[in-house]
């Protein structure tokens, strides 16, 4: 049994991708950010850093914070989703860094400027606007004649699949990127995905790109 502390963001969906298609029992705590749940002092003993998603392993007493290590600590656990070859391992866990250091947070920083607080600042709507569009395109070269990112189905596509998921706030035309556009709605008929995105509650309608 898993404990799973998440919120209705990319990086929570990324986790609870992840638990569905591996059919692990897990129990939601949702910690609801918008409301500041996220500095309570027993979720700062679970996540030091205050954010989610975290999980706490009820098998081992592990606690962990960050998605990606969340992502890697579980598929490698369960030996599903990430490679045991050394090259192809790497080759996934290549493209999550990439996610969770450019994709991750430039597409975060376009939802701030673009979606919430547009006319605030040109200068920044137009730097990250331009570099979402940037990784949009480094993330369409490396799908074209590809099913998904690297290989078969993995965490890095568990981890990139969210952010996408969210190209309405970043200004995007999914249009534009038609190699992204496929394997987005390659991984939206997985069933597992759909569960996952819908936790820790139903928002709205998956955007079908």
């Amino acid at each position: 049994m898993i404990d799973f502390y998440t919120w209705t963001t990319p990086n929570g969906r990324k986790v609870s991708i992840l638990l569905e298609e591996l059919g692990l029992d897990y129990e939601v705590h949702p910690v609801n950010i918008g409301e500041g749940e996220q500095m309570a002092p027993e979720f700062l003993k679970i996540s030091p850093n205050n954010k989610i998603p975290a999980i706490v392993d009820r098998e081992s007493g592990l606690t962990l914070m960050e998605s990606g290590a969340i992502l890697w600590y579980l598929a490698d656990k369960h030996g599903k989703f990430l490679p045991d070859a050394t090259e192809d391992r790497m080759k996934v866990m290549e493209w999550l860094m990439w996610q969770m250091g450019g994709l991750g947070p430039m597409c975060g920083q376009a939802h701030h400027f673009l979606h919430f607080n547009p006319g605030k600042s040109a200068y920044a709507e137009e730097r990250f606007s331009n570099e979402v569009h940037r990784l949009y395109g480094v993330l369409d070269r490396q799908l074209d004649g590809r099913d998904h990112i690297v290989g078969d189905y993995s965490i890095a596509d568990m981890a990139c699949w969210p952010w996408v998921s969210r190209y309405e706030w970043q200004g995007v035309d999914l249009a534009d990127y038609p190699n992204v556009r496929a394997w987005y709605r390659r991984l939206l008929e997985r069933d597992a995905v759909q569960r996952g995105y819908h936790v820790p509650r139903v928002m709205n309608e998956i955007p079908t790109g």
